[in-house]
């Protein structure tokens, strides 16, 4: 890669229209819209949040190393006359503005995913697989709303090969927007699920907002679906109506373009037998979980569209990990033994849940070890919500879970509907549950934890990791 700076301080100016104040550096080296984590070089976008106003902590961010900061002109005057300063009318819309002059600077293919389930887990897949073939660039995190996407976007430098984007939303429009900034030449939507009912009046109306993906896709390029969901049919048909005529299909199902042949599934792992656009390939995926190895499906048929070597990116998939709060195991040391703990505390829906019990069914367990489940509420479900919490007694029995832990109001619905012999305890809250949780843990567990940001369930994650401090779960299984 090149040893440029990422962006110069007139090219910033001229892209957001800014007035320059104080001595600009001769480069600037990253971006940044968190004080707490500048770096030396980095410019300080003052982003107003909705709890803090980054103006604040202009001063701080210089005094840490930044290069220069970016403030709104009606806030000018908070700082030093000779503060290097980029004086623009709006902080966030100078960074959309930054966001479209890198997007039309860019030579690099680009790949954008969206979908109710696994979008940061297939990112960073698509970022293990192209980093193996040239520079690339991925979104970091799950930085994905309206000031992650072009925050991004404005992070990747002129001249990378392969550039990877992550789209959220919650409400309808908003991927729209995003998806104009990153113009992508391969768009991905992993699946369409039962998500942020309480702002959609059905699994159609998702459906339709995740298809605005579409209307940013480059000409020429291709749309990625998921052959299996119930929702294919109709993404098909909003891709065509935007003008897409290159549609690629993965999953399971007989007629997918990337078709998922045979799969055999690991505790850490899976082993992976698919046709991925008329080619045969057989490959080690570095996570377990049949959902986990259907987008992989996805990732190889975007590699394979975007000009990348097949071959090479499936043995790249050996080296996959899941992102944090995704998956990622630890050993737990107990003193008189271990056992295993499955952070899936990032975010939760009815989906994404069933998925990590399925992963949580298919854990070793030591001698005398039971497979633990700690539930905390799924969000923003609307009206389905204490049904759909209900529902997952289902997949708690298929799985084998031995004993469940449940935590926050929607939960005690699913609490009520369990076996007797299956419940482990009840709270209302990620704190009140935790002594529970730590005083159950036995040699030759494993233990998933799973719920929506808001149910704060990371805090008994903690709680585990500092009473049994332990190590990564180490994965042996080669194909």
């Amino acid at each position: 890669m090149s040893t440029q700076p990422l962006w110069t301080a007139a090219a910033m100016a001229t892209a957001m229209n800014a007035d320059v104040s104080g001595t600009m550096p001769a480069g600037v080296t990253g971006l940044s819209i968190d004080s707490r984590t500048v770096a030396p070089g980095d410019a300080y976008f003052a982003i107003k949040g909705d709890v803090h106003d980054g103006h604040a902590f202009v001063d701080a961010a210089l005094k840490a190393g930044a290069s220069l900061a970016v403030v709104s002109a009606d806030k000018r005057d908070a700082f030093a006359a000779d503060a290097p300063l980029l004086v623009v009318d709006d902080v966030l819309a100078g960074l959309v503005a930054l966001a479209h002059a890198s997007r039309a600077r860019l030579g690099a293919k680009v790949i954008a995913v969206t979908g109710s389930v696994g979008k940061t887990s297939t990112k960073e897949m698509l970022r293990q697989v192209f980093a193996a073939q040239g520079e690339t660039h991925a979104s970091v995190a799950s930085f994905n709303n309206h000031w992650g996407v072009p925050l991004s976007l404005a992070r990747c430098p002129a001249d990378v090969a392969f550039a990877i984007f992550e789209i959220g939303m919650n409400h309808a429009g908003e991927i729209e927007t995003l998806v104009k900034m990153v113009r992508p030449h391969v768009a991905i939507i992993t699946t369409v699920e039962p998500v942020h009912l309480e702002f959609f009046k059905n699994v159609e109306a998702i459906a339709d907002a995740k298809a605005e993906i579409f209307t940013g896709v480059e000409p020429g390029g291709v749309a990625v679906l998921n052959r299996d969901n119930a929702q294919f049919a109709r993404l098909q048909r909003q891709a065509k109506k935007v003008g897409i005529a290159n549609i690629a299909s993965f999953g399971a199902h007989k007629s997918a373009d990337a078709r998922l042949r045979d799969l055999s599934l690991h505790p850490e792992c899976s082993a992976v037998h698919a046709s991925i656009i008329g080619r045969d390939v057989t490959y080690k995926l570095g996570m377990p979980g049949r959902h986990m190895a259907l987008n992989s499906l996805a990732v190889l048929a975007a590699a394979s569209l975007a000009g990348a070597d097949l071959a090479r990116a499936a043995l790249a998939l050996s080296d996959a990990r899941p992102a944090s709060g995704r998956g990622v195991r630890q050993v737990l040391d107990i003193g008189h033994g271990s056992a295993t703990l499955i952070d899936e505390s990032y975010n939760a829906n009815p989906a994404s849940m069933a998925a990590a019990l399925n992963v949580l069914g298919a854990a070793a367990l030591g001698a005398r070890g039971r497979r633990i489940a700690v539930l905390g509420d799924m969000l923003e479900l609307g009206p389905t919500g204490a049904e759909l919490h209900r529902g997952l007694v289902d997949a708690v029995k298929a799985n084998h879970v031995d004993t469940v832990f449940c935590c926050g109001p929607l939960m005690r619905n699913l609490w009520d509907a369990l076996p007797t012999g299956v419940r482990g305890g009840y709270a209302e809250s990620a704190e009140a549950l935790e002594s529970q949780v730590v005083a159950a843990i036995r040699d030759g567990d494993a233990v998933m934890i799973k719920g929506s940001l808001g149910s704060k369930m990371k805090s008994i994650v903690k709680a585990l990791e500092k009473r049994f401090p332990g190590k990564a779960a180490l994965d042996d299984v080669a194909v």
